[in-house]
């Protein structure tokens, strides 16, 4: 095994993203194909995004992770782990797949014209990831919409976190250029010091609309059957809603737009608590016997 694809990792992991990625609230038994599908997500993610490698050579790369996640080869570790994860769980590599077609994308498509465009690079890039998360779990596809509307509004916060960082270090803009032109800008605005006035509307807009998505999830985390997967998407989407009340204040060209580690410690007990109290009594014994 020659684990070129793991080499090339930017040595961020789990604790490193915005949102929790099979935290304690998760059952043990759950965590091992959820990291598994995570530390994948994140070699292709990296290979992707890295600095240094020609388009051909991060297609070629993606390529060889799913060649690996196959069965076809034993190249990356991250690849084979994961296939035995999804074998022991008798699971689906679609998923994994999807996102593979999403870092594609990343290579060979650097910016998107609408909403609608945005979204639907969302159903590759983020979706898949709930998605499967709802899986492991056993639960009924009859989630996925709600999951979907979370994992597309937690994709767009990132976007709109890191707008100019995209465009300045891997020159990929995901705000529609059809918000940039409404408000008379091209993406050259995003390289500014600080947000002009009418970006900051064009952003405060996108994330109102972000909002609507998060909206839509607001059920989730009381649909699911198991209870801990369900406090585990009651912080996420605490998160998400401060983060987007985050990004109505401040400027993302020119201010901290991230959470500090105190607020996450608040936002965290608070979503739980609130999470137990929503939880429905009939499902209590359920979870007793889990």
């Amino acid at each position: 095994m020659t684990d070129t694809a793991g080499k090339l990792r930017s040595g961020k992991g789990h604790h490193d993203e915005n949102f929790p990625v099979a935290s304690v609230l998760i059952a043990p038994r759950h965590r091992a194909p959820i990291l598994a599908f995570y530390n994948f997500v994140r070699t292709a993610d990296d290979i992707a995004d890295h600095a240094h490698l020609a388009p051909q050579e991060k297609l070629a790369h993606l390529d060889q992770l799913e060649a690996d996640l196959n069965g076809a080869a034993n190249h990356n570790r991250e690849a084979v782990a994961l296939r035995e994860a999804l074998a022991a769980r008798d699971l689906s590599p679609r998923h994994a797949k999807d996102l593979l077609t999403a870092f594609r994308m990343d290579v060979t498509k650097l910016r998107y014209q609408t909403w609608d465009d945005l979204i639907e690079y969302c159903s590759y890039s983020a979706m898949p990831v709930g998605r499967f998360v709802l899986d492991v779990h056993g639960e009924p596809t009859s989630t996925w919409p709600a999951s979907d509307a979370l994992c597309a509004a937690l994709q767009i916060i990132n976007h709109l976190q890191d707008c100019k960082k995209d465009y300045l270090d891997l020159d990929r803009v995901y705000i529609p250029l059809d918000a940039l032109a409404a408000d008379g800008l091209t993406v050259e605005a995003l390289s500014a010091s600080q947000a002009a006035p009418a970006l900051r509307r064009c952003l405060s807009i996108l994330t109102e609309r972000t909002q609507r998505l998060l909206r839509s999830s607001d059920d989730l985390a009381v649909e699911v059957h198991d209870l801990r997967l369900g406090l585990e998407i009651a912080v996420i989407q605490r998160l998400a809603w401060r983060l987007t009340s985050v990004l109505l204040r401040r400027d993302p060209l020119s201010e901290r737009v991230h959470l500090g580690k105190g607020a996450v410690a608040a936002l965290t007990a608070a979503a739980v608590a609130g999470r137990l109290i929503r939880f429905p009594r009939r499902h209590a014994g359920a979870q007793r016997a889990v």
